[in-house]
């Protein structure tokens, strides 16, 4: 994995020579190439349809290939399930394992085994995204905002899907109305409500894309700076840290989807358990 990261280190160095090369020929500012490196952009380019661009980005292509590397994966480790699995099957079984009982039945309890299969496919398909950035000529999906909202919306619609399936439509309805509260204030407190619903899960979008963009940001900055003085003296202390950061942005990688499925399990749970 180091040797990896350190490939991909010397890959956004020559990459980032050229762009700043042919930024200094068309002035273009810093900020520019560096969010080229980090934005989406076009791989295959298809026509507009009423203003929609449908053209196929690296992002997608990325979480297609994400998407099927899970498939595979888990439909090759467990093809002849046995009683002690080995090799992919155990490392991947582990992990299972430890999503399922340290973070999904301590906070859903009984209800764990109908949302399980959600928020393990978040928690791989985040890690998975998220790790792929480190990976020499990948991309990191989940430094997209219409990728990271799209997950969240995905958590909103559980919730809400989760708690008219416990409650009802009208006793779900009911925790947007809190008992004992006066009539007059239900105007204030029912639209107070609405909004933290909705910003609970805007911010688990945000921290998300956040936290997966800055990396990139500050490794691609730091790079900047050995094509700024471009003096060899220089040069060792920027990559020492660059270094660093790719082995840290491994863990914030997997934090970062252990973080979003324990709080999607948190939401769900509210859902599950509140008083109607």
């Amino acid at each position: 994995m180091i040797n990896q990261i350190v490939e991909h280190a010397t890959d956004q160095s020559a990459t980032l020579q050229h762009a700043t090369e042919a930024a200094a020929e068309h002035g273009e500012s810093g900020v520019g190439f560096i969010l080229h490196h980090i934005l989406a952009h076009p791989v295959i380019h298809l026509p507009t349809i009423y203003g929609v661009d449908f053209s196929i980005t690296n992002h997608v292509i990325m979480m297609w290939i994400i998407s099927a590397v899970l498939v595979l994966s888990f439909g090759i480790a467990f093809r002849k399930p046995s009683l002690v699995p080995r090799g992919l099957a155990n490392a991947l079984e582990s992990l299972v394992l430890y999503i399922r009982d340290d973070v999904i039945l301590p906070t859903l309890g009984h209800n764990a085994r109908a949302y399980a299969p959600y928020l393990l496919t978040a928690f791989f398909f985040i890690m998975l995204c998220n790790l792929a950035g480190l990976v020499p000529y990948g991309a990191t999906a989940t430094g997209n905002i219409a990728v990271t909202g799209t997950m969240a919306i995905m958590t909103f619609i559980v919730v809400q899907v989760a708690g008219v399936r416990k409650h009802g439509v009208l006793g779900y309805l009911k925790m947007f109305s809190p008992p004992g509260v006066p009539f007059l204030l239900q105007f204030i407190m029912v639209p107070v409500e609405v909004i933290s619903m909705i910003t609970k899960h805007f911010a688990l979008a945000i921290r998300l894309f956040a936290n997966m963009i800055a990396g990139h940001i500050t490794i691609l900055a730091l790079m900047s700076i050995i094509f700024i003085f471009k003096n060899w003296l220089i040069a060792p202390f920027p990559l020492a840290i660059i270094l660093f950061s790719s082995l840290l942005e491994i863990l914030i990688a997997l934090i970062q989807a252990y973080v979003f499925t324990i709080l999607s399990a948190v939401f769900i749970s509210a859902s599950l358990a509140s008083e109607h």
